[in-house]
């Protein structure tokens, strides 16, 4: 095997792994951190959003790549990442919504529209500065100024929670069995009344037994898990971050391609097993609170730090105009899709998907050749 097929080799293996490094981080720093705020009072609904929506693997990726002085492949996987999360992951949550459980139904409401458009505004105004404003433009001031949008953003989620105006997304799976394994609320809640939930009543009423009631962990260990899992994000995104920039010398790929093809697709498997799972199970808010908070997210804050940080010189080149308008326009069918209330949802799904597959395809073949 060739110096150049045995680092290639090495990298995949090592960017396969610190996937799986990555899910485990970001499932444990998400559960207990969900945990921590019931026993410290903080509100549920907001931290319910920001762990919907929040993009701390992606942070964490974007400041390593700034680290290592790989500030194109932070870019890369930010604009990457804005359109795998519509084109790849939204898409398949249209393709898995059952229609015929929602006939006649209001799918999103206007909070969800609302922040539906200020994804799109926000998506216009940082393509058009990384598009035309390069040599006419502070750039430290522009990402200062996006980190403000997102600060405000978070701020306005929280008054609307708080007034009662905004429902907030239901926690995934993963974060009420991690709430109830730790004997939280105890056993999950049913239809049964509270005497029918003891094991001797239930048995003599006919129900099926339960799992008896577990004593709640102490609070230092939720604490010590979400040291963890924030750890193992830190962890697996500086071997993501590497290994990636491994292969495009390896391969000479440029920063950019690799980031807006390789590790974006890799670093968004968390939204889109969350858009499958919530369009196939009817929680549409969730899945699109997941794409809307994820994109803003990365546009406000991820981009905000990059231009701070890079002040506008990125170290190999930028995104092209291509890159960015197929930002823009997946943005812009994915707010027409919701103000539509997801007519021919399947059709609209299937044709993102198709469109995501013919870019990536395209990125290798003739823009970024």
């Amino acid at each position: 095997m060739s110096s150049q097929a045995e680092v290639v080799a090495y990298n995949a293996a090592a960017f396969i792994c610190a996937l799986f490094v990555l899910e485990y981080g970001a499932d444990r720093f998400i559960d207990h951190t969900v945990i921590l705020a019931k026993r410290l009072g903080i509100p549920q609904g907001l931290l319910a959003l920001l762990t919907a929506g929040a993009e701390w693997e992606e942070l964490a990726v974007v400041v390593v790549s700034i680290m290592r002085k790989r500030s194109s492949l932070a870019l890369g996987n930010i604009v990457g990442s804005t359109i795998s999360n519509i084109l790849g992951a939204f898409s398949l949550g249209l393709l898995f919504i059952r229609p015929q459980d929602h006939a006649g139904e209001t799918l999103f409401d206007a909070s969800s529209k609302i922040y539906t458009v200020l994804q799109l505004a926000l998506t216009v105004i940082t393509g058009a500065l990384l598009a035309f404003a390069r040599d006419h433009i502070n750039w430290k001031l522009a990402g200062w100024s996006l980190i403000l949008i997102f600060v405000l953003y978070i701020l306005s989620i929280a008054w609307y929670i708080r007034k009662g105006v905004l429902e907030a997304p239901e926690l995934s799976d993963s974060d009420s069995d991690s709430d109830s394994e730790s004997g939280e609320d105890g056993p999950a809640a049913d239809d049964t009344s509270d005497d029918e939930r003891t094991p001797l009543n239930r048995a003599v009423r006919g129900f099926p037994s339960k799992k008896p009631f577990k004593k709640p962990r102490r609070l230092v260990y939720h604490i010590a898990m979400l040291i963890l899992g924030l750890s193992a994000v830190v962890l697996s995104s500086f071997v993501l971050s590497y290994s990636a920039s491994g292969i495009a010398d390896a391969l000479g790929l440029s920063d950019v391609l690799v980031g807006v093809v390789i590790l974006s697709l890799a670093t968004t498997l968390p939204e889109k097993f969350i858009a499958v799972m919530s369009g196939s199970r009817g929680h549409l808010g969730i899945m699109l609170a997941n794409t809307v908070g994820s994109n803003i997210f990365l546009l406000a804050l991820c981009l905000g730090i990059t231009l701070v940080a890079t002040d506008g010189q990125f170290n190999q080149d930028s995104v092209n105009p291509i890159e960015i308008g197929v930002m823009i326009a997946s943005t812009l069918a994915m707010t027409i899709t919701v103000w539509l209330n997801a007519m021919w949802a399947r059709a609209m799904g299937a044709l993102m998907l198709v469109a995501y597959v013919a870019f990536c395809i395209l990125e290798f073949l003739l823009v970024r050749k």
